[in-house]
């Protein structure tokens, strides 16, 4: 059983961790209560992953009403060194719309991007339910130090188990 306790342990600090979701800001795709796996080891950080990271640096108290977990979940949009900024409900990377099949049809942007150049080894994270997000359209992109690991797979949804890759 020790030799069981500790297998879980190590994986549990270095591979695989389950994290829940806090408020509807990845709506549809992540509903409020979900449970899921995040890869935290052999990940890549491409636009359209979801990831969970650390709250920003920049992120100041009462920014984002009820932000008061410690990790939060959204999806990359913007890559180090890109430019990105928005225009109507159309987010652009270095000026060429960027295609988000990840979204609804008609979805709403909310709150526009700033023009701005994503500084090496940060990331510009957006939630899929872009009019209810606090995300890096507030607080800046974040540093890749702060995430924690690649969210790939729902275990827990409506209160019983529902597996679905991401």
């Amino acid at each position: 059983m020790v030799v069981a306790a500790l297998v879980a342990l190590l994986l549990r600090l270095f591979v695989v961790q389950t994290f829940y979701v806090p408020s509807g800001s990845m709506e549809p795709t992540l509903m409020p209560g979900d449970r899921m796996l995040v890869l935290k080891l052999g990940y890549s950080l491409q636009r359209g992953a979801i990831v969970v990271f650390g709250h920003p640096p920049k992120e100041t108290p009462g920014m984002c009403s009820g932000s008061g977990n410690d990790d939060l979940v959204k999806r990359i949009i913007g890559l180090p060194g890109e430019t990105i900024s928005s225009r109507g409900n159309t987010v652009y990377i270095n000026g060429q719309p960027l295609s988000e099949p990840w979204l609804p049809k008609g979805q709403q942007l909310g709150e526009q991007i700033t023009p701005q150049k994503i500084p090496a080894g940060e990331y510009f994270m957006m939630g899929d339910n872009r009019t209810d997000s606090c995300d890096s359209r507030r607080w800046g992109p974040i540093p890749a130090s702060l995430i924690v690991g690649r969210v790939f797979l729902i275990v827990w949804r409506d209160g019983h188990p529902d597996f679905k890759v991401l």
